[in-house]
C-alpha cells in the first residue's frame, strides 16, 4: 500500500462523560468528511455508545468498519456539566486505552477528547493534562503541545499553570531545548529546513530593556545558542507582530514562551480549524482546541466541526507519516 491509498485508523476517546465530548465524538463519526479520510474508533463508557456505532472487543475489529466503539470503564451515575472524580476516572480509563492501542501499533493515531482539568485532579490524575499524562506513560521527558491553525504554529514552552508560575519557568535552557523541539517536530512535519521565530516576553520585546531585561539575560543567549547548533530563528520579535506574520506564512513556527501567548491568535485566527499536536511522543497525537464546554453539554447544541477538522488534519500527517516510513 503506498501512501497515498493509505486509509488510517484513529483511537479517539472520548473526554469527560459530563462535557460535550462524546456528543462531537459521536456527531464526527457519522460526517461525510470524517468518513472520507479515516476510520474512527471512538473509546469511552459503553452507556455513550450510539446504536449505529457497533461495538467491538478486539480493536483489530475496526479497521473493518468505517467507525467502532472499544467501551471502556465509566462512571455508575454523572451529572451533565459538572466535574467529578468518577468521570476523571473514565476520562483517564479511556485516554489509556487509546494510549495503549497507538503506543502498540494497533492504530495509526490518536485524537484527544476534551478533558476536564479539574475531575483528572479528583480522580487523583494531578497532572496539567493529557499530554503530560500520555508523556508519562510513553516515558518520555522531552515533549510539548503545538498548537495549529493554518499557517501558524505555534509551540509553548510552558502550559497549564498560573501566569505567575509560567513566567518564573522561563529560563534560557528551557528556551533552547523547546527551539530544539520545534525544529525536530516540524522536520517531521516536512520542512526540511524550518524558519522559527521566538516572541519576546515584554511589550514591544522589551525595547533595548526599557520595558524589562528578560529578552536579553534570557532570550538573547538562547538565541545565540540555538544559533551554533544550526537553527535558523529570528527575534526577540514583538510579540503583537510575531504571530500575525506567521500566520502570513513568514515564518514556520513559534514558540510561544506562555499558554494564552499562542492560544489567543489560534483561537481567533483559527475559529473551528484549531488543533493541537504532542511533540515528542512516538505516535501521532492530535486534539482539538476547545475544552468540555461543561455550560452547554448534553443539550445538543455543541458543533463538531473542530473535531472534525483536527480528525482531517490527523488523517494528513498519517499518509505523511506512512510515506517517510516507505522511504
Amino acid at each position: 500500500m503506498s501512501a497515498q491509498d493509505h486509509f488510517p485508523t484513529l483511537a479517539v476517546p472520548v473526554g469527560d462523560p459530563a462535557g460535550i465530548g462524546p456528543e462531537v465524538v459521536t456527531s464526527a463519526m457519522a460526517r461525510l468528511e470524517v468518513r472520507a479520510v479515516a476510520k474512527v474508533l471512538a473509546i469511552g463508557p459503553g452507556e455513550l455508545r450510539p446504536d449505529a456505532v457497533p461495538l467491538v472487543e478486539d480493536p483489530l475489529e475496526a479497521a473493518e468498519l468505517p467507525s467502532a466503539w472499544l467501551a471502556t470503564e465509566g462512571p455508575k451515575a454523572w451529572s451533565m456539566g459538572e466535574p467529578s472524580a468518577a468521570c476523571g476516572e473514565a476520562a483517564i480509563s479511556a485516554l489509556r486505552a487509546g494510549h495503549e492501542l497507538a503506543f502498540a501499533g494497533a492504530v495509526d493515531g490518536l485524537v484527544t477528547g476534551p478533558v476536564s482539568k479539574e475531575a483528572f485532579h479528583l480522580a487523583g490524575e494531578r497532572v496539567e493534562g493529557q499530554t503530560e499524562l500520555l508523556a508519562q506513560w510513553c516515558g518520555v521527558e522531552r515533549y510539548g503541545m503545538l498548537a495549529m491553525t493554518g499557517e501558524l504554529r505555534a509551540l509553548l514552552l510552558t502550559r497549564h499553570m498560573p501566569l505567575r508560575e509560567a513566567l518564573g519557568s522561563i529560563t534560557r535552557e528551557a528556551v533552547l531545548d523547546h527551539l530544539e523541539l520545534l525544529n525536530a517536530t516540524l522536520k517531521e512535519l516536512g520542512f526540511a529546513e524550518p524558519r522559527l521565530a521566538l516572541p519576546g516576553l515584554n511589550p514591544h520585546a522589551g525595547e533595548a530593556g526599557l520595558l524589562g531585561e528578560e529578552e536579553r539575560e534570557l532570550l538573547e543567549p538562547a538565541l545565540a545558542a540555538a544559533r551554533s547548533l544550526g537553527l535558523n530563528v529570528t527575534g526577540p520579535i514583538s510579540p503583537d507582530v510575531v504571530f500575525r506574520d506567521a500566520a502570513a506564512g513568514k515564518y514556520d513556527g513559534v514558540l510561544a514562551l506562555y499558554h494564552d501567548q499562542a492560544f489567543l491568535p489560534i483561537k481567533i485566527l483559527g475559529e473551528s480549524n484549531g488543533c493541537t499536536l504532542a511533540a515528542g511522543l512516538p505516535y501521532l497525537r492530535m486534539s482539538p482546541v476547545h475544552g468540555t464546554a461543561f455550560d452547554i453539554a448534553g443539550q445538543g447544541v455543541a458543533s463538531s466541526d473542530n473535531l472534525v477538522a483536527t480528525i482531517r488534519s490527523a488523517a494528513v500527517l498519517c499518509a505523511r507519516r506512512a510515506n517517510l516510513a516507505l522511504g
